[in-house]
């Protein structure tokens, strides 16, 4: 298996790259945006991931090993192949992937591409037995009155992610409008 490659950048085709090893072995690999983008030739090294089709071997890479157990992590979720595992790891919201599993926020995961709410669902699932978080289920289907507050928050200017958290915090027999009052009020103290 190929788990790490160390060359040369040398051309950059979509979504692939095309690395020169110093034995001049020429390997096309899947690397994030990033590394594609500026200037070539560009020395660089990235860990990889070799999937194996019955008709093609295609080569990852990420630039760290975290997005690299990311990856891993993600094939062993039901129903996620390796292009959108790599999708979602390549995407400039990774970073915020834990803690989207740890918060149950499927919403978080319809920022990537091609990703849908079930297969956010998922993912929610699997990987907080994985990363051994609590799964809340409840936490993943909100209300039409808790949209309602979510809707006015972020018609107000707060982000649909300071308006779910702070929804956490509200109790559930307010009605929607006593819920709009106290979050901007929380919101505002924070701020």
């Amino acid at each position: 298996m190929i788990g790490k490659l160390k060359g040369t950048l040398v051309e950059s085709l979509g979504q692939t790259g095309l690395i020169e090893t110093s034995g001049g072995v020429f390997y096309e690999v899947f690397l994030p945006t990033p590394i594609l983008t500026g200037a070539m030739p560009k020395p660089l090294q990235v860990y990889t991931y070799l999937h194996v089709r019955e008709d093609a071997l295609i080569l990852f890479g990420f630039e760290t090993h975290k997005e690299y157990d990311l990856f891993k992590m993600l094939l062993s979720v039901s129903g996620v192949g390796p292009k959108t595992a790599y999708t979602i790891v390549a995407s400039p919201f990774s970073p915020g992937i834990y803690e989207a599993v740890s918060k149950n926020d499927v919403e978080f995961f319809s920022n990537i591409p091609g990703l849908g709410k079930k297969t956010a669902m998922k993912i929610i699932l699997e990987l907080s037995q994985k990363m051994k978080d609590s799964f809340v289920l409840e936490k993943m289907f909100i209300s039409d009155g808790d949209k309602t507050v979510i809707e006015a928050l972020v018609a107000l200017g707060f982000t649909s992610q300071e308006a779910r958290k702070v929804l956490g915090e509200l109790p559930k027999e307010h009605s929607v409008e006593q819920k709009i009052t106290s979050a901007i009020k929380l919101l505002t103290k924070k701020g």
